[in-house]
Protein backbone atom coordinates (compact mmCIF):
# COMPACT_ATOMS: atom_id res chain seq x y z
CA UNK A 1 0.00 0.00 0.00
CA UNK A 2 1.92 3.11 1.72
CA UNK A 3 5.95 2.36 1.87
CA UNK A 4 7.03 5.67 2.66
CA UNK A 5 4.72 8.75 4.60
CA UNK A 6 5.41 12.23 4.76
CA UNK A 7 3.83 14.09 7.31
CA UNK A 8 4.42 17.66 7.58
CA UNK A 9 4.82 18.88 11.21
CA UNK A 10 4.42 22.33 13.00
CA UNK A 11 6.17 22.01 16.00
CA UNK A 12 2.63 22.73 17.68
CA UNK A 13 0.20 20.52 19.42
CA UNK A 14 -1.99 20.14 16.38
CA UNK A 15 0.38 18.11 14.91
CA UNK A 16 -0.86 15.57 17.44
CA UNK A 17 -3.83 15.44 15.22
CA UNK A 18 -2.48 13.91 11.94
CA UNK A 19 0.28 11.48 13.61
CA UNK A 20 -2.35 10.25 16.08
CA UNK A 21 -4.45 9.64 13.01
CA UNK A 22 -1.00 8.28 11.18
CA UNK A 23 -0.10 6.17 13.69
CA UNK A 24 -2.30 2.98 12.91
CA UNK A 25 -1.84 3.31 8.92
CA UNK A 26 1.94 3.54 9.41
CA UNK A 27 1.60 0.42 11.21
CA UNK A 28 -0.66 -1.42 8.94
CA UNK A 29 1.04 -0.73 5.70
CA UNK A 30 4.17 -1.06 7.27
CA UNK A 31 5.05 2.54 5.94
CA UNK A 32 8.20 4.12 6.50
CA UNK A 33 7.40 7.76 8.01
CA UNK A 34 9.35 11.00 7.07
CA UNK A 35 8.83 14.09 9.20
CA UNK A 36 9.40 17.29 7.69
CA UNK A 37 8.34 21.01 9.90
CA UNK A 38 9.88 23.82 7.48
CA UNK A 39 11.11 26.54 8.96
CA UNK A 40 9.55 29.75 7.26
CA UNK A 41 10.92 32.55 9.58
CA UNK A 42 13.16 35.65 8.36
CA UNK A 43 16.37 33.90 9.23
CA UNK A 44 15.46 30.40 7.50
CA UNK A 45 13.96 32.56 4.01
CA UNK A 46 17.33 33.94 3.76
CA UNK A 47 19.48 31.23 5.43
CA UNK A 48 21.03 30.45 2.28
CA UNK A 49 21.35 33.99 0.68
CA UNK A 50 23.14 35.45 3.68
CA UNK A 51 25.04 32.33 5.01
CA UNK A 52 22.88 33.03 8.21
CA UNK A 53 23.22 31.06 11.85
CA UNK A 54 20.49 29.05 12.48
CA UNK A 55 18.17 31.02 14.38
CA UNK A 56 16.72 30.37 17.94
CA UNK A 57 13.62 28.86 16.72
CA UNK A 58 15.31 27.05 13.90
CA UNK A 59 17.59 25.05 16.81
CA UNK A 60 13.79 24.73 18.43
CA UNK A 61 12.34 23.01 15.29
CA UNK A 62 15.40 20.81 14.70
CA UNK A 63 15.23 20.00 18.46
CA UNK A 64 11.60 19.24 18.15
CA UNK A 65 12.01 16.91 15.04
CA UNK A 66 14.63 14.83 16.58
CA UNK A 67 12.63 14.53 19.99
CA UNK A 68 9.49 13.16 17.72
CA UNK A 69 11.45 10.98 15.46
CA UNK A 70 12.80 9.34 18.48
CA UNK A 71 9.19 8.96 20.10
CA UNK A 72 8.39 7.01 16.71
CA UNK A 73 11.13 4.87 16.69
CA UNK A 74 10.44 3.88 20.42
CA UNK A 75 6.88 3.00 19.06
CA UNK A 76 8.61 0.59 16.56
CA UNK A 77 8.25 2.74 13.64
CA UNK A 78 11.07 3.97 11.00
CA UNK A 79 11.46 7.75 11.25
CA UNK A 80 13.40 10.16 9.14
CA UNK A 81 13.21 13.58 9.92
CA UNK A 82 13.93 16.58 7.13
CA UNK A 83 14.28 20.66 8.59
CA UNK A 84 13.86 22.59 5.53
CA UNK A 85 13.49 26.26 4.90
CA UNK A 86 11.28 28.87 3.01
CA UNK A 87 7.72 28.76 1.90
CA UNK A 88 6.12 25.67 3.34
CA UNK A 89 4.18 24.73 0.27
CA UNK A 90 7.24 24.58 -2.23
CA UNK A 91 9.53 22.44 0.14
CA UNK A 92 6.75 19.99 1.06
CA UNK A 93 6.28 19.81 -2.76
CA UNK A 94 10.30 19.44 -3.19
CA UNK A 95 10.27 16.41 -1.16
CA UNK A 96 7.55 14.90 -2.32
CA UNK A 97 9.10 14.73 -5.62
CA UNK A 98 12.90 14.31 -4.39
CA UNK A 99 11.76 11.18 -2.41
CA UNK A 100 9.76 8.29 -2.71
CA UNK A 101 7.10 9.10 -1.13
CA UNK A 102 3.53 7.39 -1.47
CA UNK A 103 1.43 9.51 0.71
CA UNK A 104 1.30 13.22 1.86
CA UNK A 105 -0.71 13.22 5.69
CA UNK A 106 -1.03 16.54 6.75
CA UNK A 107 -3.18 18.32 9.05
CA UNK A 108 -4.95 21.74 8.47
CA UNK A 109 -6.68 24.92 10.32
CA UNK A 110 -9.40 25.80 7.61
CA UNK A 111 -9.69 28.94 7.03
CA UNK A 112 -7.80 32.06 7.91
CA UNK A 113 -9.88 34.02 5.85
CA UNK A 114 -8.32 36.91 4.23
CA UNK A 115 -4.97 35.44 3.73
CA UNK A 116 -5.95 32.14 2.23
CA UNK A 117 -7.94 34.28 -0.05
CA UNK A 118 -5.32 35.90 -1.49
CA UNK A 119 -2.40 33.18 -1.39
CA UNK A 120 -4.12 29.93 0.01
CA UNK A 121 -3.94 27.46 2.37
CA UNK A 122 -0.12 25.55 2.40
CA UNK A 123 -2.24 22.36 2.13
CA UNK A 124 -4.61 23.13 -1.09
CA UNK A 125 -1.20 24.10 -2.78
CA UNK A 126 0.71 21.19 -2.06
CA UNK A 127 -2.56 18.82 -2.87
CA UNK A 128 -3.01 20.74 -6.21
CA UNK A 129 0.90 20.23 -7.00
CA UNK A 130 1.50 16.70 -6.11
CA UNK A 131 0.83 13.57 -8.14
CA UNK A 132 0.42 11.50 -5.27
CA UNK A 133 -2.19 11.17 -2.85
CA UNK A 134 -2.69 13.51 0.04
CA UNK A 135 -4.64 12.76 3.21
CA UNK A 136 -6.15 16.17 5.06
CA UNK A 137 -7.46 16.44 8.39
CA UNK A 138 -8.40 19.52 9.93
CA UNK A 139 -7.23 20.25 13.66
CA UNK A 140 -10.49 20.30 15.78
CA UNK A 141 -10.09 23.45 18.49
Amino acid sequence: MYKTILVPVENRETDQTILKHIRPLAKMSNAKLMLVHVADGWAARNFETFKLQESEEMKQDRAYLANLERELQAEGFEVTSVLAMGEPSTEIIKLARAHPVELIAMSTHGHRFISDLLYGSTADRVRHNVDIPVLLLKVKR
